[in-house]
């Protein structure tokens, strides 16, 4: 709502403040379901604040995806192909058998909905060749994201219908 920092008002930035934090909330409330996907953040101890971190959702969903170690992951939901694994989740309900892993398949598709950058495809990359050597990805997006589309994507004023040019 301001074209020129001539017209800029504290009512103003503290409104476009305001916006701001409201979508981060936002965007944090749509995760409250997951039971291992819901923070991007790790706090530390308190005795260590220092080693406060961040991890990225799609590293923590590849590095997911890549562990062999994890039988059953939780966020993540294998859907059946053929008939072997339709009957595999089918007796699961009966019997204990374990479905198939999303990490099983020589092949990963990942589909970012509201875009991927560079440097994240780089990161899924990186992570399969060093968790998983062998398997192939690829990596698809509604839009390549650049620093600037991915500020306007986030803060524009209707989140569920961006501008299409971006």
């Amino acid at each position: 709502g301001c074209d020129s920092s001539l017209n800029l008002t504290s009512q103003k930035a503290t409104d476009a403040v305001d916006s701001i934090f409201r979508s981060l909330r936002d965007i944090a409330r749509v995760r409250l379901h997951m039971k291992q996907f819901h923070s991007i953040h790790n706090p530390g101890s308190n005795t260590h604040q220092a080693s406060a971190s961040y991890k990225p959702l799609l590293k923590q969903v590849v590095e997911e995806v890549c562990n062999p170690d994890r039988p059953d992951p939780v966020d993540i939901e294998h859907i059946s192909s053929g008939l072997t694994d339709l009957l595999k989740t089918g007796f699961s309900m009966f019997m204990k058998v374990n479905r198939p892993h999303p990490g099983d398949h020589p092949l990963l598709i990942i589909f970012m909905v509201g875009g991927v950058s560079v440097s994240e495809v780089k990161m899924v990359k990186d992570l399969v060749a060093t968790r998983k050597p062998g398997t192939q990805v690829i990596v698809l997006s509604s839009v390549l994201l650049t620093p600037h589309s991915a500020v306007e994507l986030l803060f524009a004023s209707d989140r569920l219908q961006p501008d299409a040019r971006i």
